[in-house]
């Protein structure tokens, strides 16, 4: 009897997120068949993923596809899946800056780029939207080393700092063209600084922007509310239609609790963010930065510096955004950069759940 048929993989946390990171030639070629297959290996459908990696929510049931990059610019490119955890679902609509974190040391690790000196920068092609990052972290003696004592909010323990960059982005930074747009009936600014985003006031939805998500999550009116939003805004953003799509996703906004810019609750889209994603809190410093935008008269920006706070619901996220305000096109992101941490969970074989195999 032949046995199960294993498949190369690593677990890393990037972030406040956990992935499975694959080769690019690891997995097949042909989209619908590696979809088809990751879908075996997170163990979905299934809302407990209790047969596979996924760890039953959006934030743990991801996936990074690496490669060599032929792309002058960059070392290797990144492709960003994520698997959906109740339903048959593969989406690579949307970037994740959580799992980047992690794509500079796994290629390290894999052989695809060659440690230098005490830390290395690796060159990252987002594949999902054309955008380009860099990752540099410490490799002492050739080797990634994951220890550090760098803390994020929103993951217990300390690592080794990524420091994960982003050049000025091509695109437009308004992709309506407009500083405010009214999203089925709702004051809204749409943002795109990597990551399809829509600012809200909390207040213009009857909320505080400070509950608990869970409480926010149950709270089907709001949820309603914001779905007709998120489908409008789809529209206007030039994504079409988004009722199977996850993103743009929807940040609600309100005044600073703990010495920060803004407070933010982040639907993705229907599940509440227990912190907020890499390139969303990118988004949202942007917005926060374009003169007229709706965070007008909630956000308390630094008198100086590029330094953003983004308070989140298990803490913050130090962020720092410039932006060129007025060009001809209207304003474009400057720079944005942030502070990460990533670690290696497991190197090894994953066995997917074989393609007749049942569910009970």
């Amino acid at each position: 009897m032949t046995g199960p048929v294993g498949l190369r993989c690593m677990l890393m946390r990037g972030g406040t997120s956990k992935g499975a990171y694959f080769l690019a030639a690891d997995l097949p070629a042909e989209a619908a068949v590696r979809d088809e297959l990751l879908l075996r290996v997170m163990g979905s459908p299934d809302p407990r993923q209790i047969d596979g990696l996924g760890g039953a929510h959006p934030l743990t049931s991801k996936v990074a596809v690496v490669s060599p990059s032929a792309d002058p610019e960059a070392d290797v490119d990144y492709l960003f899946l994520q698997v959906a955890v109740d339903e048959a679902e593969v989406s690579d609509r949307q970037n994740c800056g959580n799992l980047l974190a992690g794509v500079g040391p796994f290629a390290v690790e894999r052989g695809l780029v060659r440690a230098g000196g005490s830390e290395t920068t690796v060159r990252i092609r987002m594949v999902n939207s054309g955008d380009f990052a860099t990752a540099t972290f410490p490799t002492p003696d050739g080797r990634v080393d994951y220890s550090g004592d760098t803390a994020i909010s929103g993951v217990p323990g300390c690592a080794a700092a990524v420091v994960i960059g982003f050049p000025p982005r091509r695109g437009r930074l308004l992709p309506t063209g407009n500083v405010r747009d009214t999203a089925a009936g709702t004051e809204v600014t749409c943002v795109d600084n990597g990551m399809p985003t829509v600012l809200i006031p909390a207040e213009a939805l009857q909320v505080t922007g400070r509950e608990d998500p869970k409480d926010l999550e149950r709270n089907q009116e709001l949820t309603a509310r914001l779905h007709e939003i998120r489908l409008a805004a789809g529209h206007l953003m030039g994504l079409g239609d988004v009722t199977d799509t996850t993103v743009p996703k929807l940040t609600l906004l309100s005044p600073p609790r703990h010495g920060g810019a803004v407070t933010t609750r982040t639907f993705i889209p229907a599940r509440v963010h227990p912190s907020i994603g890499v390139l969303g809190a990118a988004g949202v410093a942007a917005g926060l930065r374009i003169e007229g935008s709706v965070a007008h008269g909630i956000a308390a920006l630094p008198e100086d510096g590029d330094r953003l706070r983004i308070e989140h619901p298990s803490g913050f996220t130090d962020i720092e955004s410039s932006i060129d305000p007025a060009p001809e096109d209207g304003p474009r992101a400057r720079r944005t950069a942030v502070v990460r941490t990533a670690r290696k969970i497991f190197d090894g074989t994953v066995f997917p759940v074989p393609p007749t195999g049942g569910r009970s």
